[in-house]
């Protein structure tokens, strides 16, 4: 089995606008091309229950309604990420819509489409893997190039 902080996981989630305008590959690609892990991933309509479960945190700020709205608004694709500091360094890749070289830096063109979730903590990342995943959908399988990314 690999050592425990190869195995931190992080949930993406890609927004209506990133399935809308096929920006799949390009998002998938650049955490392959990481090193990090596939462990799970499903394209879904995401009802009103599940959003409102997963943004809770934010349900008392002006924009929660037409977050609400666009998050159930078409198809998402929420996926699980493992790897080492996996939480971090997602943060960093999918940065601010004003970051070149980031996810929303060089896909998203409105703060309010901003292409993708990530958790912002490995606790939060738990926690929303739980309202997005079953455990019996989060495959465990074994890396081949492990050695390869991480010198172990």
């Amino acid at each position: 089995a690999a050592p425990a902080a190869l195995q931190e996981r992080t949930l993406l989630v890609a927004k209506p606008d990133a399935v809308q305008r096929r920006l799949l590959g390009d998002i998938i690609q650049r955490f392959e091309r990481r090193g990090f892990k596939l462990v799970a991933m499903k394209l879904l309509q995401a009802d009103r229950r599940l959003v409102e479960q997963h943004y809770e945190q934010l349900r008392l700020k002006p924009f929660y309604p037409a977050l609400v709205a666009y998050m159930t608004s078409g198809p998402v694709v929420a996926m699980v990420w493992e790897g080492y500091n996996v939480v971090r360094c997602t943060r960093a890749m999918v940065g601010d819509s004003s970051a070149v070289g980031t996810i929303r830096g060089d896909l998203s063109v409105h703060i309010t489409r901003n292409v993708v979730h990530a958790s912002d903590s490995a606790e939060t990342a738990q926690r929303e893997i739980g309202f997005w995943f079953r455990r019996d959908e989060l495959v465990a399988w074994d890396s081949r190039d492990r050695d390869n990314i991480y010198g172990l």
